[in-house]
């Protein structure tokens, strides 16, 4: 990592309050600008997230939004309504108010004396969210926007459910995050002494938990429509830099961009990375000079410079080289390669059938831990995130092999598997994993995907099974570029569980697979097209191989992170094998405890818990606690606790939530929730 310190114009930094349409409530803003800007304007960059600028996000925005100022840009970081030291209260994510907010802060900055009257949005996670959405919106100055791991489609690929079936391991966790997240206070020495306490007992007084919300809506309606630019990416009228790693949830979400927005507004960059900004350096690696990649992007749609960014490939994509399997890699061996056209032309469809004509049906029938080594749905980096070897859980689900493969095969782009079948119970899941089998027998997961049976015909509707009815379903995997070597055997395993990624129907069921009737379709990519690139570089001006600048960053802030002497592991399960019941404990280690230069001291835990009996799908029990502390000095001491639990009967979900805040040893609010919603479709 290379830090720069010197820039071709001087920076200042300011804090500010934006107005908001509603005349009442002004959102907290820190701004990065060069110091000649009044003179000599420049375009605004906006990161709009509701995750604390001045604590939780301060170190990484300290490393990208001096950087974008030096070189010539009014780098803005704003904190959503009613977070941070934002006035207001919370909301639901990306809800309307949060997206009009938005827009005024578009329009407020196009407006300052100091800008050319252009902005771009960028952000990783929420911050891509919203900068998708609120382009959607088209407020007229905004031009171009980096969205970063980020999601077109908030009902089928987000945190709630994927393929139909509730995300048992994030719709409760990430539920429980914000629970805990949207009850921090504003801090003093922003919104001042006096002010800071009636700001959080306001905030604290209108939280709802996210999560009774989320269950209320299970399948695809207006509330999941709302925020998903998939349902018309002709709004978009933004230049569109989509960036995602094979490593983060939501990486399709570039496959579909580049697919549908024009080829004169889009590019897309899918690493081998997991959820973080791909200059960060943490694994899988390596990681690239994304400034420098993004500054090409802005100087190209707002300052009107032609950087040679539109004449790149559409898609620039990391094609993972074979790897044994491991729960964390420095580096992730493999190369770029470009496709100018999405769908390419170089992909074409390979259907393996998984039996041949006298393949015999065979019952697919899990226990209902299978998918406890599945790896963390959101991968940070950290040591535990990736699926280890596979073999446990190709063990517990029904596995079809490949003969040894004659010789190289690479993949890019959305596997299908296309299964006939028939389910003994009117509602159940299939999940599907392919892996990458060694002659050792290790087996490396590829990509995987999921289908709630329900769902079927469509996510709006849920059709029941009829038992005894054979059926064929054929769904998506997740994306990936992947080369299966020589020798090697491609395997598809199937499964009716996968606890807890998903959330379990309330029975056991079983189901029956054809194999003679059921396939792998897998998106082979001609390694040829590699050297045909080569023989026309002349098309695209002298384009040669893909290459990126090495990470390039402003000066760290200089923040001290603290360990507890007490740490627990980041993953760990357990089996009682008198109750017969799976535990499996996560400690999803964003960061810890930590220092920063003006004396705040930040303390946060957390513990995601997730239980289930072999044998019973009613077992199911997930819990997500939280402790977070802000104290400064002796002059401000606030603290949050809290604890989220989501169950369910055959009938319906029950969900308990309780908070209680204090500020310096004193209750300021104490609550609890109780929820239960009808099972309609999950």
């Amino acid at each position: 990592m290379k830090y720069r310190e010197h820039f071709d114009r001087q920076v200042a930094c300011e804090d500010v309050w934006i107005p908001t349409r509603d005349g009442r409530t002004h959102l907290h803003a820190r701004i990065w600008r060069p110091t000649d800007a009044e003179t000599d304007p420049v375009p605004a960059l906006l990161e709009y997230l509701p995750y604390r600028k001045t604590d939780w996000t301060a170190p990484r925005d300290a490393q990208r939004h001096p950087w974008y100022a030096g070189h010539g840009y009014a780098s803005v970081r704003v904190d959503i309504r009613g977070h941070g030291d934002s006035e207001g209260t919370p909301g639901d994510e990306y809800d309307a108010q949060e997206l009009a907010d938005g827009v005024d802060v578009v329009n407020w900055l196009a407006e300052q004396p100091w800008c050319t009257g252009k902005v771009g949005m960028f952000g990783i996670s929420w911050g891509g969210f919203n900068s998708l959405q609120i382009a959607a919106l088209a407020p007229e100055p905004l031009k171009a926007i980096v969205t970063v791991c980020s999601t077109d489609d908030r009902y089928d690929n987000d945190v709630h459910y994927t393929g139909g079936a509730v995300l048992g391991i994030d719709m409760l966790a990430w539920a429980g995050t914000m629970l805990a997240f949207a009850a921090r206070p504003p801090d003093p020495t922003s919104v001042g002494e006096d002010r800071w306490l009636p700001m959080w007992r306001e905030r604290l007084e209108a939280l709802d938990p996210f999560l009774h919300t989320w269950l209320a809506h299970q399948q695809r309606d207006d509330y999941w429509r709302h925020g998903s630019v998939c349902e018309d990416y002709t709004a978009i009228d933004a230049a569109v830099l989509a960036v995602g790693g094979w490593n983060d949830p939501y990486r399709d979400t570039v496959l579909r961009l580049v697919e549908h927005l024009p080829d004169d507004r889009v590019r897309g960059i899918v690493g081998p990375w997991s959820h973080q900004y791909p200059d960060r350096g943490l694994p899988p690696g390596p990681a690239i000079g994304f400034l420098q990649e993004t500054l090409r992007w802005w100087d190209q749609h707002l300052k009107g410079e032609d950087t040679g960014v539109m004449r790149e490939p559409k898609l620039r994509a990391w094609l993972n080289d074979p790897v044994p399997p491991a729960t964390s890699y420095d580096v992730m061996p493999g190369r770029w390669v470009g496709d100018d056209n999405w769908p390419s032309p170089s992909v074409s469809w390979d259907e393996r059938p998984l039996g041949g004509t006298a393949a015999a049906p065979v019952l697919v029938r899990s226990p209902q831990h299978t998918g406890l080594d599945a790896g963390r749905f959101f991968p940070f980096g950290n040591a535990s995130d990736l699926p280890p070897d596979q073999r446990e859980e190709d063990g517990r689900s029904v596995c079809f092999d490949s003969t040894p493969l004659d010789g190289r095969v690479e993949i890019l782009g959305r596997p299908r598997v296309r299964l006939r079948l028939d389910s003994a119970a009117p509602r159940a899941h299939v999940v599907a994993r392919v892996c990458d089998v060694a002659p050792d027998g290790s087996s490396t997961l590829v990509t995987r995907g999921v289908l709630n049976l329900l769902s079927r015909h469509g996510r709006d509707r849920a059709v029941e099974w009829t038992p005894g009815t054979y059926e064929t379903v054929e769904f998506e995997l997740n994306g990936i570029g992947y080369a299966f070597p020589p020798g090697h055997r491609i395997r598809v395993a199937v499964s009716d569980t996968y606890w807890p990624w998903v959330w379990p129907h309330g029975e056991c069921g079983r189901l029956t697979v054809l194999p003679a009737d059921s396939a792998l379709l897998l998106p082979v990519r001609d390694p040829a097209s590699d050297e045909h690139e080569d023989e026309h570089e002349d098309e695209h001006e002298g384009r040669g191989p893909i290459r990126f600048e090495e990470p390039e960053q402003a000066p760290p802030l200089p923040v001290t992170y603290e360990r507890s002497a007490e740490a627990t592991p980041e993953r760990l399960v357990t089996y009682d094998v008198a109750k017969g019941e799976w535990t499996l404990e996560v400690d999803p280690n964003y960061g810890g405890s930590r220092v920063y230069p003006d004396g705040l001291r930040y303390e946060e835990s957390a513990r995601e818990t997730y239980r289930i009996r072999a044998d019973d799908p009613l077992s199911a029990v997930a819990v997500s606690e939280w402790t977070i502390r802000l104290r400064r000095g002796d002059d401000w001491d606030a603290e949050i606790m809290t604890r989220t639990e989501l169950r369910a009967t055959a009938t319906e979900f029950i969900m308990d939530s309780r908070m209680e805040t204090r500020a310096d040893g004193e209750t300021v609010v104490k609550r609890a929730w109780h929820r239960t919603t009808p099972r309609t479709s999950a």
